[in-house]
């Protein structure tokens, strides 16, 4: 059971089961709405219902909602372990059921289509041979399809399986009638087929191969359905695979001792050896290694960690051993999370589902009466009762609304599972809707498009000084004691330079507030400080760049002699360019709205050739943007990862937060890009107009199949085993277009060849 309380309306997640097709998902959907209060949403992919309700109302009393309905209902099964997940854990497999009713079926159907098809070999009394392999296929093969019919007609609703039962049983019963009064029972008796309906005179026709061949069809259209469905959920599965059976822990004693990762806690150490998946959320607190992240958030490569550095539960330890402090645990885990998401992505429902689901619910009634008209007319206009009969059955086998029950959840399935591999997770299908339309889209910068940290930009050395390298190496010595972050910033990069891995040590260090630091490095006074009035020229040129460039500049002077300019900024994410590129070429306009001052406002979207700019913008100041631009009639999608960027992302027709950025802002968004890079934003764009025009691809073949096929049936032009193995190929299709989502390639083109200009690397960074 899934269940979130609020102080007005709860969510609760029920199994429910013996649903076939959309008219059974609109019949449950209508069941539970006649409570007070209650709205459901229900995926016949998943066989799950979503039900928001009133507090007071009880699980129990959904339930017996739902068996109302003439179904079965049950909260969910807890989720397996990760261990369990891979062992596959054993149960109940509908699928294996399938299989196993299928075989059978075959086996015995597939003589009796045989025998019928083929005149030449029909021998002395072939058909009584074929009427008795057909009895226990009418029969116990067909009989999840009669007794789900009856259960529907007890609660007065005819579904897809109420047209399968009739039209089995009306094959086998004429057929029955042929031969124990038609005259087909004689021995001799020889029948030719025809793939057109034929009501030539002599003994009534036999319809065995259509008492046998609907089931068959039918059976292997569900098998095949199933095994399809199962491929859409396997993103699920495999968040579940990524979880651990146990975990080694460290006590306070400092001994080591396996445990149930159920009962690790908030706060305790762990380990995690070489090869390991890490066990939960959490701070590194002693050994440094690299971590594959690639299965949690589509990184393609390891990330280095050590100690401080945070950690994502379900990432591979590739180096070292790692002690780790649990931050989250169980439900709370990143992890877990992550697959929360997915799953409610999944229960979702498009609006041209509901529209489908609306048509399906009186769609079989109609059925029903067409078959009955069909029949009368035949009859009336003085044909064949054979030939009646023959189009009345096609009718009900060849009408199944299985394509359009199918046609929305499994290329949502399949969507969500293939973005969550990406890295890019999609709430629901209003989302993947919405992504489609945006055509603006409004940009944080620190932490967005900038990497959100003070890196050094660029060092100018004074002409015919000690050069940039070995200024670099004094200045960074100097800011190793400072807690300032352009002193951090000025260290970090120093330590990088290849002849400066390690920097000297600093003697009588001191730091002046609004001033900066000094110190003796080498038995030279080194100071790093707020640039003077009087610089040599070129030092004054590179202090004038800064400044227009909105960084931040510190003067670096060697025994009271400035030797060099050291610019500090926060620079552009890699693939920043990128990103804003291939939104651009997708049609999206893109708006860059900052707290930050005008001059790295400017500087940020002149180097990303973005037109639209607004800075110093307060929390309101983005909201209000988000909302003038919506009223010009824009789809607005807002990108952001703080907290001062959560009403924005709110207000907005869709919200995009970065993984890397405050849980207030993934609590607000629409679409979390895991990733760490933000071209996940181009990707999230492709995904959802292929997702889109993957499901108006199957609505349209859902409904132009049965616009076809019905009125082709009613004319005579259809035979009963021909109608069902249409009816089956259309939920396939469904199916299979579906599938090909989960090989999408969402990623752009311009992830291959020359980076562009606008992703160079910072100056004097490693690769």
């Amino acid at each position: 059971m899934t269940e979130t309380a609020s102080k007005f309306q709860a969510t609760t997640d029920l199994a429910v089961g013996g649903m076939t097709c959309a008219a059974c998902v609109r019949r449950v959907e209508k069941r539970l709405g006649r409570l007070e209060g209650v709205s459901a949403t229900v995926n016949l992919a998943t066989g799950r219902a979503r039900v928001s309700h009133p507090p007071d109302v009880t699980a129990d009393a959904l339930i017996d909602a739902v068996r109302q309905a003439g179904y079965t209902a049950a909260l969910p099964a807890p989720e397996r372990t990760g261990a369990e997940a891979r062992e596959g854990g054993g149960g109940d497999d509908p699928v294996r059921r399938e299989r196993d009713r299928l075989v059978v079926t075959a086996l015995l159907a597939v003589p009796v289509l045989v025998l019928s098809m083929v005149p030449a070999l029909q021998f002395r009394n072939w058909q009584w041979l074929c009427f008795a392999l057909a009895a226990p296929v009418a029969v116990w093969s067909s009989w999840p399809f009669h007794s789900r019919a009856l259960r529907g007609l007890r609660h007065s609703a005819a579904t897809m399986d109420t047209l399968v039962s009739l039209g089995v049983v009306a094959s086998f019963s004429w057929s029955a009638y042929a031969l124990f009064l038609g005259g087909a029972g004689d021995p001799g008796m020889r029948m030719a087929f025809s793939l057109v309906p034929d009501a030539g005179h002599g003994p009534a026709h036999v319809y065995l191969e259509a008492a046998v061949g609907v089931p068959l069809f039918v059976l292997t259209g569900r098998f095949l359905e199933a095994r399809g469905r199962r491929a859409t959920g396997s993103a699920l599965r495999g968040l579940a695979r990524l979880g651990v059976k146990d975990v080694a822990v460290r006590g306070d004693d400092g001994v080591e001792r396996r445990v149930a990762v159920e009962e690790l806690r908030v706060g305790q150490h762990f380990l995690v050896r070489p090869g390991e998946r890490v066990a939960a959320d959490g701070v590194v607190v002693e050994g440094s290694s690299a971590v594959d992240l690639s299965l949690v958030t589509g990184e393609s490569e390891p990330v280095e960690v050590g100690p401080d550095a945070a950690v994502t539960g379900g990432a591979v330890n590739a180096g070292g051993l790692l002690v780790v402090r649990a931050e989250a645990v169980g439900a709370d885990t990143r992890l877990a999370r992550i697959a929360r998401m997915v799953a409610d992505a999944q229960a979702g429902k498009a609006r041209v589902q509901r529209l489908a689901d609306s048509v399906a619910g009186v769609f079989v009634p109609t059925v029903l009466a067409l078959a009955a008209v069909v029949l009368g007319f035949w009859i009336g206009a003085g044909a064949d009762p054979q030939a009646a009969i023959t189009a009345a059955i096609a009718i009900l086998v060849v009408a199944c609304p299985c394509a359009l029950g199918l046609a929305t959840p499994t290329a949502l399935m399949a969507a969500t599972g293939r973005g969550a591999e990406a890295g890019i997770l999609v709430r629901g299908a209003r989302a993947l809707e919405t992504l489609r339309h945006v055509d603006t889209v409004v940009l944080d910068k620190t932490g967005t498009l900038t990497t959100g940290h003070m890196h050094v930009v660029r060092v100018t050395a004074r002409p015919k000084g000690p050069g940039e390298s070995a200024v670099l190496r004094l200045a960074g010595a100097v800011e190793q004691g400072s807690e300032h972050p352009v002193g951090r910033a000025v260290a970090e990069h120093a330590r990088r330079v290849p002849a400066s891995q390690v920097l000297p040590p600093v003697r009588d260090f001191r730091a002046t507030a609004g001033r900066g630091v000094c110190g003796y490095v080498d038995g030279r006074l080194v100071e790093v400080r707020t640039p003077g009035d009087t610089l040599p020229p070129a030092l004054a040129d590179a202090l004038a760049g800064a400044e227009a460039a909105g960084r931040t500049a510190v003067e670096v002077a060697v025994d009271g002699e400035t030797e060099a300019v050291i610019e500090v900024g926060d620079v552009l994410r890699p693939d920043s360019f990128r990103a804003v590129d291939r939104l651009r070429r997708l049609g999206v306009r893109p708006v860059l709205a900052s707290g930050d001052r005008d001059a790295p406002v400017r500087a940020v979207a002149a180097e990303l050739r973005i037109a639209e700019t607004h800075a110093r913008c307060t929390p309101e100041d983005k909201a209000a943007l988000v909302r003038r631009l919506r009223a010009e009639g824009h789809r607005v999608a807002m990108v952001g990862d703080g907290v001062n960027d959560a009403a924005a992302l709110a207000g907005a027709d869709l919200g995009i937060a970065l993984g890397s950025g405050t849980d207030v802002a993934a609590g607000a968004a629409d679409v979390t890009l895991v990733r760490r890079d933000i071209d996940a934003m181009a990707d999230a764009v492709r995904l959802a107009r292929r997702t889109m025009g993957t499901i108006r691809a199957n609505l349209v073949w859902a409904f132009g199949y049965n616009a076809v096929t019905v009125p082709l049936a009613a004319v005579g032009l259809l035979t009963p085993m021909l109608a069902a193995a249409a009816m089956s190929a259309s939920s396939l299709l469904v199916v299979g277009n579906s599938l090909r989502l989960r090989t999408a390639r969402v990623s752009g083109t311009a992830r291959q060849g020359r980076t562009p200009v606008g992703a160079r690397r910072v100056a004097g960074a490693k690769p």
